[in-house]
């Protein structure tokens, strides 16, 4: 079995809307840091000299949202009320939904907006596959390569209300993509509601959500990778985050390659 790494970073370097805040403390500091805890909070004195080069551990302190880097949106992120009354965060979802059977599908090249459920049928029948229940279902919209830039908040493709309910209707609980959102980019958004004045066009792939309890995974990475469009499982268990949103994950695809000649059956 190989592992495919599908995750993107955080990455304080990198651009983002609500920056990223990464502050390391050294393993010198680390080791003032802890004497000066432990005279707080247990009133014991230790000299941080005794320590093998005076350090001890590194630390890392991180302000971010959940919604930085790759991660698992829940339906409590859709809205204040659900399909059962109030919807789930993310630390109450069930484990199954985030280890599954997967497929691929090519949206590059498509551009900016959302494409609809012709479409998802259209790519599911060039790759031949018809999803399970279950299955976990990602979009390759090429906007991966534009991480850490403006233009990945800008320029990628994603998915109306018709799309996602094709998916939905399949069984399908989660939906995965490259881009910064299951829905179109928010200027592509706002500029068909001013010119049509059709509310529907606002956030309509979350906003399913909120009437079919699904969820989704945004910012994934190297789906290119893939060496085919199914045949593979996924992994993407959220961290469990109490009442939250969302929560990070690290996604990994895992292909069962073929035997080499000569190998054992």
């Amino acid at each position: 079995m190989r592992l495919i790494d599908l995750s993107s970073p955080v990455d304080a370097r990198g651009w983002e809307p609500e920056p990223v805040s990464h502050e390391i403390m050294s393993p010198a500091q680390g080791a003032r840091h802890m004497s000066e805890e432990m005279r707080e909070h247990f009133g014991i004195e230790f000299d941080p000299s005794v320590l093998p080069g005076g350090e001890l551990l590194s630390i890392d302190t991180l302000t971010l949202t959940s919604h930085t880097g790759t991660h698992v949106d829940a339906p409590s992120h859709y809205g204040s009320r659900g399909e059962n009354g109030r919807p789930r965060d993310i630390d109450e979802m069930p484990l199954e939904w985030f280890h599954a059977p997967a497929v691929v599908l090519d949206l590059k090249g498509t551009g900016p907006g959302a494409v609809d459920a012709a479409r998802i049928k259209e790519e599911l029948a060039r790759v031949a596959y018809e999803p399970e229940p279950l299955d976990i279902v990602l979009l390759n919209t090429g906007a991966a390569a534009w991480a850490g830039t403006p233009r990945f908040f800008t320029d990628f493709t994603g998915l109306d209300a018709s799309a996602v309910g094709l998916l939905l209707d399949y069984g399908v609980r989660v939906i995965g993509t490259d881009a910064f959102s299951l829905d179109a980019p928010f200027t592509d958004m706002i500029e068909r509601y001013r010119r049509t004045g059709d509310r529907s066009v606002l956030w309509p792939a979350h906003f399913t959500g909120r009437d079919r309890e699904f969820c989704q995974i945004e910012r994934l990475a190297n789906l290119d990778a893939l060496p085919a469009a199914h045949g593979f499982s996924v992994s993407c268990f959220p961290i469990k985050i109490t009442g939250a949103g969302a929560g990070w994950t690290r996604a990994v695809a895992m292909v069962d390659d073929p035997a080499e000649p000569g190998d054992p059956t």
